[in-house]
Parts: C-alpha cells; structure tokens; sequence
C-alpha cells in the first residue's frame, strides 16, 4: 500500500504550486506513518489509535481521518502491506465457508512475497525477533482484523478455537517457508504451497467434530 494519503488534506494543487502542496503532502502522511510505527512498537495495535496517533504527529483528527478510514487501514500503511486488511478479508469471507482455508492461505502468501512487506515486520519485530510490544502488535491485529470476522462467518461455539487452529498451521507453515527456510516450503509455487496448507486450514474450519481446548482426563 502506497505512503500517500487517500485523499488530499487541501485544494487541487495549482500549475505553479503543484509540487510545494504535493511535497507537504508527502511529508505529512510520513509524519503520521512514523509515528504510527513507533505507537505500535510501544503500546501494541489495540492501544493505539487515529486520534492518539494524530495527537502524536500534532495533526488534527480529522486531517487524519482524510488519510485514513480505520486503524487497519493505518497499520496496513505503516507496515507497507500490499492490501487493504478490511477490503481483503471481506473479499475473502463473502464466498462463505468452502474454499475459505485455500483463500486465506493464499493472500497471506501474496501478502509475504512482497520483499518489503516482510522487511518493515522483521523491522517491528526486532534484531531477536521476539519484541514483546512487536508480538502484541501483531497478535492484536490478526485477532481484530482476520480471527473475529473468520469466527463470526463460522457462527459455531468453538469458532475462535478453530480459526485459531487453522492460522497456526498456516503461520508454521510461513515460518518454515520465510525464516527457516524449511523444504519443501521453501522453494513451493504458490500453488504447491496452498495445496500443502489450505486443506489442513479447511478441515480445522469445517470439521463436524467439536473442537476442545484441553482434553478431557
């Protein structure tokens, strides 16, 4: 997702002012991005928000607001993600329940591809990898953004249970592929890497068994 705002924060820039207006723009939109990032890296996804993020930068709310429509649409911009979280898991969810393992397995893939994507979270995550503030963040969003919408569409009582099944298989599968480097992930098409994950992912969402946390003694 491009650095820039959604829509512009003042009036069409003029023949002659154009490229002083766009520049303000630009560093505008990096103030708010850079603030974001280091809000995220302190207080997490769910403690930060538009309003404190704008008070941060000294922008006002609704200045903000002409840049960005929600906090997913913010943190998909300051992680540099190549998707609109909330468009993406609508456009995934709407189909309904088949075929939703292979959607998401797919789009995260896409998603992680992106060189820079994968740069500005080991960049959240730190040189160790194990940020607290960094894994709270990312946790935090995952559970807002693509947990709590799957488990509503499921609408069964161990929805979360599920879902978080299914995105724990699909998260080794990317460590393997991305940080251990593991095969046969590592070097998978596309197509090989869904066709190795999704079917897991589906059988977590759909099965008729009813999932438990714990097992029974």
């Amino acid at each position: 997702m491009a650095e820039t705002p959604k829509d512009s924060a003042g009036p069409t820039p003029s023949a002659s002012g154009g490229s002083s207006e766009s520049n303000a723009v630009d560093d505008l939109a990096s103030l708010v991005l850079d603030t974001a990032r280091a809000a995220y890296a302190s207080r997490g996804y769910v403690g930060t928000t538009l309003k404190g993020v704008a008070a941060a930068a000294g922008v006002a709310p609704d200045v903000l607001k002409r840049y960005f429509d929600n906090r997913e649409s913010l943190f998909a911009a300051a992680m540099r993600l190549p998707l609109d979280p909330v468009a993406s898991i609508n456009a995934l969810i709407a189909p309904g329940i088949d075929g939703l393992g292979e959607r998401l397995a797919r789009v995260t893939l896409r998603m992680l591809d992106d060189p820079e994507t994968r740069s500005q979270l080991q960049q959240l995550m730190g040189p160790d990898g194990k940020t607290s503030a960094a894994v709270t963040t990312l946790r935090e969003f995952l559970e807002s953004a693509v947990v709590d919408r799957v488990a509503a569409l499921l609408g069964v009582r161990d929805a979360r249970l599920r879902v978080n099944v299914a995105m724990a298989h699909l998260i080794g599968a990317v460590a393997c592929r991305y940080v251990l480097e593991l095969e046969p992930f590592a070097s998978a098409t596309e197509d090989e890497f869904v066709g190795l994950v999704a079917p897991v992912m589906q059988a977590a969402l759909t099965t008729p068994v009813p999932l438990k946390a714990t097992v029974d003694e």
